[in-house]
């Protein structure tokens, strides 16, 4: 999305958010008044991110430039377990956002990550998808049990496939799925993809009936792409989405501009249009 767009798109999103919450901002704001600019900052920022704020984090990228003339800002999207692997190693980064409190936590034993220093940004929940014909004709949890069903989920490796997986113990001691529900849905699982969008991506283009996604990977195109079931808080899990910088930056400044635009007002807003659950009010 060009920088343009944003600063309109959020001249309607702002005065939703606060309607939402039951207040009006005073004075509507301009597109210039959304984000000021600041040429203080400059050089480049490296943001480690979980696939899943891939569509979110992009905006908030070309946001964040826009607000600070100037910088560069590089995008490095995987899921947690190989970014964690990639820190480790000594991977240039400045940022790590990542999609789950294990994760983050594996970070900091990389001892590259200070303890006590991450911040939480969002958070998000598991929905169930399907291609937009839905061949299958799945329209309750109970149909994933149906024999003879393709369905795909996140690796283990992944926030989305843990979850995935929890979700299913869940249900397994619901008594309106039943004992069996858990072993019946592995038994349809044709494949365990390394990323959510991989995921989405496989159910969008009608490789299999049904996937599970975090309900933040669902942009406006991919709408028109798959349909949804929603997963019942009893069964769902709401995850945390923390980020934190790295130690060794070469741009600590910059970076903790980046996270303090992060849960700004406006950044949180656009968190908000890509489904995550914001923190801020």
């Amino acid at each position: 999305m060009r920088p343009a767009s944003i600063a309109t798109l959020l001249l309607f999103l702002v005065a939703g958010v606060m309607s939402a919450c039951g207040q009006q901002p005073a004075t509507a704001p301009t597109p210039l008044d959304v984000i000021a600019e600041d040429a203080t900052l400059s050089g480049e920022l490296v943001v480690f991110a979980a696939a899943s704020l891939t569509n979110a984090f992009t905006d908030l990228g070309d946001a964040f430039v826009l607000a600070h003339p100037g910088i560069n800002v590089i995008f490095n999207f995987s899921n947690g377990q190989q970014l964690v692997q990639q820190i480790d190693q000594g991977a240039p980064c400045d940022i790590f956002a990542a999609a789950s409190v294990k994760h983050m936590q594996d970070a900091v034993l990389t001892g590259r990550v200070i303890d006590g220093m991450e911040r939480i940004f969002a958070r998000n929940r598991l929905v169930i998808i399907m291609p937009s014909d839905n061949p299958a004709q799945i329209t309750t949890l109970q149909d994933l049990a149906r024999p003879g069903l393709k369905i795909t989920f996140g690796d283990k490796a992944t926030s989305v496939g843990q979850l995935s997986l929890t979700f299913l113990d869940k249900a397994e001691q619901d008594a309106s799925l039943g004992t069996a529900y858990k072993e019946a849905v592995l038994s349809n699982i044709v494949s365990y993809e390394e990323t959510v969008r991989a995921v989405l991506t496989r159910v969008a283009l009608d490789e299999v009936d049904a996937g599970i996604v975090f309900v933040s990977d669902i942009s406006q195109d991919d709408a028109n792409r798959v349909q949804s079931i929603d997963i019942p808080d009893e069964l769902n899990t709401v995850v945390d989405y923390p980020i934190a910088m790295i130690n060794d930056s070469d741009n600590a400044e910059l970076a903790q501009a980046f996270v303090d635009y992060l849960l700004s007002f406006d950044g949180q807003a656009i968190l908000a249009t890509y489904g995550f659950i914001p923190v801020q009010p």
